[in-house]
């Protein structure tokens, strides 16, 4: 499909409108189709969604068109939405289905929850809503996805502060742009594919969201010599033999595509910004994967990188070739491709291939933060106040030595909860574990003196006071106690279970 022959955004606004009367927003489907059914939907499965929708309601009408790719009769159209002009703009087309006329609709449109409840719109190609954008079974080099696993997990990382100008690097159906249009003055979105700005518009325009400054080109190059608060992008970042597939297949070498992302953010980032990614990034004989994406980091950034899941290379050749439908194809064929990808790893010595996130956030220090960690644990989203947390952190640690730490007060960390295990019936525990409830649900092991402080941690003393009160009740050395302690509490810091509150006097 063409861009000429994708919907017109003109009728947006009347569409939206339509929707809205409906009831066909995320609240609204929830209640329709019932929790089992609409979970369903999240694995492609339509069954339970069209016995769900077997009534001639607005609502059921517009699941059906729109989400379900069924026929409807142009009188049940009418009844939902402005039939003439959808048809007219390109959102729906006639067809006859069982000797009677009908109307389809041409593009998915899933309804979408925004950040503060926002009822949001995506629209995607066929078959790309329902399931989220997987990408499953298609083979269509230019197809556009909607919103996915992927697309969620950036959207709910991203720093939200207010910002002059973001961009979405990549935009696809525009889910980051959307997001992004709340807190940015001016947003501008790129993509390769001229067909995924197109979507971009029509996404934007039926959410009722600003326009975005729309650029077609690969990476970096469209923007030319521009800065930005905040940049975002989950690029085609699959490490694959060759590129058939824009959506996915970065269409460099290995995991170059994903380090010239992360290496040109640096001169593109205003001071103070975030850029925020997902990538894939190879795990090579001989070579540790964190000095690998290390290398990545800009000069002036720091930097938080967490590899949330490793993928040896059958796993991953498994996975993608399953993405494309290749597993569907004759024996032969699918052996050729496997081998295809398993000749491509072993030419790079690549023995798995890490996936996870990559926050930037340019400082400008002499000596930057750098963070990397394997985290393959729930988290809770959202977690962009997290993210901004940990780097507010690292500023705090970076400018006060162990005595400003001793001067400082702190605040034990909300939902911060105590464990003490042993065997039963022992006096004493083996060991005490502090666990956050919240955010990254951190676990860390603390010894007496540490669990000690951070439970009385609540901003009224210094550390250096706490830490002296701890050695009259232990019985220790105050000094000793205050010169072994610092790290300590630097670590804490570091994981966020105690937050910085202030400083005493001299």
């Amino acid at each position: 499909m063409s861009t000429t022959s994708l919907p017109a955004p003109e009728s947006s606004a009347r569409l939206r409108d339509a929707f809205l009367a409906a009831d066909f927003t995320a609240d609204g489907l929830l209640e329709l189709l019932g929790a089992p059914a609409y979970a369903a939907l999240a694995r492609s499965e339509t069954v339970p969604a069209l016995r769900a929708t077997r009534g001639d309601s607005p609502l059921e009408t517009l699941v059906r068109l729109f989400l379900l790719q069924q026929t409807v009769a142009p009188a049940r159209a009418a009844a939902a939405l402005p039939l003439e002009q959808c048809l007219a703009d390109g959102w729906l087309v006639r067809e006859e289905a069982g000797g009677a006329d009908g109307v389809r609709a041409t593009v998915d449109v899933r309804p979408y929850g925004g950040d503060a409840g926002q009822d949001w719109f995506i629209v995607s190609d066929l078959g790309r809503a329902v399931g989220g954008a997987d990408g499953a079974g298609t083979r269509d080099e230019g197809v556009v996805l909607g919103v996915g696993g992927a697309s969620t997990t950036l959207a709910g990382i991203t720093v939200r502060t207010p910002v002059s100008s973001a961009l979405d690097l990549g935009t696809g159906s525009g889910i980051q742009a959307l997001h992004a249009a709340q807190h940015a003055t001016r947003v501008t979105a790129t993509d390769l594919n001229p067909r995924a700005l197109h979507f971009t518009r029509l996404t934007l325009g039926l959410s009722g969201a600003p326009e975005a400054e729309l650029h077609e080109g690969s990476l970096y190059e469209p923007v030319s010599d521009e800065t930005f608060d905040l940049i975002v992008s989950n690029p085609p970042f699959v490490i694959s033999p060759g590129a058939r597939l824009t959506y996915r297949d970065g269409g460099m070498g290995g995991d170059d595509l994903c380090r010239t992302l992360v290496q040109g953010a640096g001169e593109r980032l205003n001071e103070g910004g975030y850029a925020q990614f997902l990538v894939n990034w190879q795990h090579v004989e001989g070579e540790e994967w964190q000095e690998r994406v290390t290398s990545w980091v800009p000069r002036g950034c720091d930097a938080w990188i967490v590899q949330r899941e490793i993928q040896d290379i059958t796993q991953y050749a498994e996975l993608w070739l399953r993405d494309s439908g290749d597993h569907r194809t004759g024996p032969e064929e699918y052996a050729a491709l496997y081998d295809a990808w398993l000749d491509e790893f072993e030419a790079r010595k690549t023995k798995a291939v890490g996936f996870g996130w990559i926050t930037l956030r340019k400082s400008g220090a002499d000596i930057p933060s750098i963070t990397v960690e394997e985290w393959p644990h729930p988290v809770e989203q959202p977690l962009g106040p997290v993210v901004q947390a940990h780097f507010e952190r690292q500023d705090y640690l970076r400018t006060h030595d162990d005595a400003a730490l001793l001067a400082g007060r702190f605040k034990l960390a909300d939902e911060v909860v105590q464990e003490q295990i042993g065997l039963p019936g022992a006096e004493d525990p083996e060991y005490v574990v502090l666990r956050q409830n919240r955010g990254m649900r951190r676990a860390t092991k603390v010894d007496t003196v540490g669990a000690g402080f951070a439970g009385v941690s609540d901003g009224s003393l210094s550390a250096g006071r706490i830490l002296d009160a701890i050695a009259q009740l232990l019985g220790e050395d105050p000094v000793l106690l205050r010169d072994r302690t610092p790290e300590a509490i630097r670590m804490l810091v570091e994981q966020g279970f105690l937050e910085p509150l202030g400083q005493d006097g001299p």
